[in-house]
Formats: C-alpha cells, structure tokens, sequence
C-alpha cells in the first residue's frame, strides 16, 4: 500500500489491506505498487475480486468471481509490463452507492500472470497474488474493533514441538485479524517471545482459535504464560500456565485487560508489495494463500 488514511497510519492492517470506513455516497481513491520480482518481463492484469470470511479464514473463490463490493471497485489500470525488478503504482478507486446498506463487506484485488501453454501439454499456469478489502458501510462513525482472550490450552503440535491456543471471541462489530505473541516463564528462564503461527480471522460475534507453536525445547515442568494478541491497534492481553511436556489438551485459566499496539508487518511476495494473499492454479483448480 502506498496510500494510508491519515486516521489508519498507526494502523498496521491499513499498511498491507485496504480497510475503511465509508458513508453511502463516499468514493476513495488508493495506491497500490507492483513489483516485477521474477527475471523475465511480464505482462500482469489487474482485476477485483470476491472474498468472505469463512471457518475464521479470509476466503477468496476461484477465478474471477465478483460480489457487491467487487463491482464498486475500480483499477485505472487493466494490465501493464514490467521488467525485471521493475515497479511502477496502481490507482484503485472505490466508490460507494448512495443506496448502499449497512455493514461490512470483503474483497480482494489481484495482480495476475498467465504463462505461455507448455508444448508437451495444453496446461497453463496462472499466478496472483493480491491485496484484502475490507470496508464497512454505513452513517455516522466507524464501528469499534474489540474482543476478549476466554482461555488458553497447552496441546501437542504437528511437529516435535507443543502448541499453545487462545480462544478469542469477537465482541466488536469489525471483522479481527488476530496477531501477537506468547512468552513463557518458569522461575529464572524465559523463553519466547513466539509469535502466532496461524491466520485468524474472526467475524463480529463469532469465536476463534489461534495459535501459537513453542517451536523451542524447554525443560519439563510447569510455565506461566503470557499472550499478547492483537487486531489493528487494539491489544488484550491474557495469563495463565501450562505444564510441559504436553501429553494431552489441557485447559488453564486466563485474566486479561486492555491495551494498545503498533505492530509492523512486512514483507511481500511474488509481484506485489506488502501483499498478504495469493496463491495459484493449475486449469481451473486455484489454491489460494491467505496471511
């Protein structure tokens, strides 16, 4: 994102998402950049998108698929070339009808590249990644983003190593997308901080699980934990212990209480900066990648 509202900067979802709030009638205008990350010249296409959230998971279908929020979206730019390590910005307007309803909506805006058809095969690939909308619609000011830590549980992970899951429930009225960390003690060693190890995201009213892998080996016996999770710029913060090693789920204890976060996020894949979805298909079977 090369544009940030004035009242989102110390917002770090606002830095990667496009995410608002808008009266019916509004129209905005924001800058995305894209970036030729591959050693070839490439010719990408521009286009918006469907998203929902299900199973407290940013979800986008398969191809074009559009949805009302989709359709108020428009990309001044339907496709460029870029050379290698080229870059160059994408004007995005989004314009909102006066007759629009109440609450909030999801979408996605992709950066698109299809390769030539392989001459062993009539196989094409097609690569995307893209950027989440998430704009809420409505008179009067924005809606508040809260949630409440119910719980921790110590269980065993995937791997060698245990993890460690917050039950969150969503008691405001925008959509979470759940980040943070946890931090063990036990008498004179520390260990962490670990960072959450899973995408959530958590539709008002709806409960979540995150999670969090202590991907280090520590000594048996029994830890106090600290977790600290986030959405945006609002933070809550929840204690309890856990015993390790974990032989089986168990459910602890928590207390929390508020406070505030900045959080920076980074990073970028493929040919779009600061980017948190995408992924690829392989005729007509997508796979997308959801941060």
């Amino acid at each position: 994102m090369l544009d940030v509202p004035a009242s989102r900067v110390q917002d770090p979802r606002a830095r990667v998402y496009i995410v608002d709030h808008l009266k019916p009638g509004t129209t905005i205008n924001r800058r995305v950049e894209v970036q030729n990350t591959s050693g070839e010249t490439q010719k990408i296409e521009f286009y918006s998108g469907a998203a929902s959230v299900e199973n407290n998971a940013f979800t986008v279908p398969d191809g074009r698929t559009g949805n009302e929020l989709s359709g108020w979206i428009r990309l001044k730019t339907a496709a460029m070339e870029l050379d290698p390590g080229e870059r160059r910005p994408v004007e995005v307007e989004v314009a909102v009808p006066r007759k629009a309803s109440k609450g909030e909506r999801y979408a996605a805006i992709w950066a698109q590249v299809t390769s030539a058809k392989e001459r062993t095969g009539n196989v094409t690939q097609i690569h995307r990644v893209g950027i989440r909308v998430y704009l809420d619609v409505g008179p009067g000011g924005e809606p508040p983003t809260d949630f409440r830590i119910e719980g921790l549980a110590a269980e065993p992970g995937p791997g060698e190593f245990p993890v460690v899951t917050a039950k969150v429930t969503n008691t405001g009225e925008r959509a979470l997308d759940m980040t943070g960390t946890l931090s063990l003690t036990k008498a004179a060693v520390q260990a962490g901080p670990f960072k959450v190890t899973n995408g959530v995201t958590i539709l008002p009213g709806q409960s979540g699980q995150v999670r969090i892998e202590v991907n280090q080996a520590l000594p048996a016996g029994t830890w106090d934990a600290h977790v600290k999770l986030a959405s945006g710029t609002v933070e809550r913060t929840a204690t309890g212990t856990i015993v390790l090693p974990v032989a089986a789920p168990m459910t602890v204890a928590t207390s929390s209480g508020p406070s505030w976060l900045v959080y920076t996020l980074g990073g970028g894949v493929a040919l779009l900066v600061l980017v948190t979805l995408g992924g690829w298909y392989l005729v007509r079977r997508q796979r997308a990648q959801l941060a």
